[in-house]
């Protein structure tokens, strides 16, 4: 049984080690962790193939205005403006649907994608975003993907600017802003288990003191 009720929302920095991160809090707490996850349940429930979320995943997108989907999604679809909608947009909100659904069966661990800013109405939420330094970024990627540290590093500069541009367009926040989320840990300086630690601390803490709230 899920030893919180707390969902857990995690930005993260490529390379700060964030989703291995979120394994390690989901299994302490006994919850799910949905990365591609999401993606699969968006695309079932919409019934967008799923090749095209994969395509379309945290990619930035310069095409059609922001308010007319977010008009559209807060009309209920309006047949005329969903059908002439953008692919990358119609992804977008399906994803939105999935998160919030995902949400509403209980306790989970979100990564990327958005998360807090669909879920930024919920009151069970923490959001963290996960960075660490750039050597200890470059290192981790360059070991992994059997990379050059000169390679790993461009690597990381454009997943960056992806995510970060894809949060930046359609949320209402800025990327890896402190003000953007609930907490920012530093996974170079407190480690893979130590930030695990850390954001299970802060979920035992946001439960207390909103009980006492309560």
């Amino acid at each position: 049984m899920a030893k919180t009720n707390t969902i857990i929302t995690i930005g993260r920095e490529y390379g700060s080690a964030g989703r291995e991160i979120g394994y390690k809090v989901a299994k302490d707490l006994d919850i799910k962790l949905y990365d591609k996850e999401m993606l699969e349940r968006a695309a079932k429930e919409s019934g967008i193939c799923e090749e095209l979320f994969k395509t379309h995943d945290e990619k930035p997108t310069n095409s059609f205005l922001y308010s007319l989907v977010m008009d559209s999604y807060s009309l209920g679809y309006p047949s005329s403006n969903y059908t002439d909608m953008p692919i990358n947009h119609k992804i977008f909100l399906a994803q939105f649907d999935a998160i919030r659904k995902i949400a509403d069966e209980g306790p989970c661990i979100l990564v990327g994608r958005c998360a807090d800013y669909a879920l930024e109405e919920y009151d069970n939420v923490l959001s963290v975003f996960i960075h660490a330094n750039i050597d200890a970024r470059v290192r981790r990627i360059a070991r992994i993907y059997d990379l050059t540290d000169a390679k790993a590093k461009e690597l990381i500069r454009k997943t960056d600017k992806k995510r970060s541009s894809y949060y930046n367009y359609y949320s209402n926040k800025k990327w890896g802003d402190a003000e953007s989320y609930n907490a920012c840990l530093d996974s170079s300086i407190l480690g893979l288990d130590g930030t695990a630690e850390a954001i299970e601390k802060l979920v035992e803490i946001k439960e207390r003191e909103g009980n006492k709230r309560l």
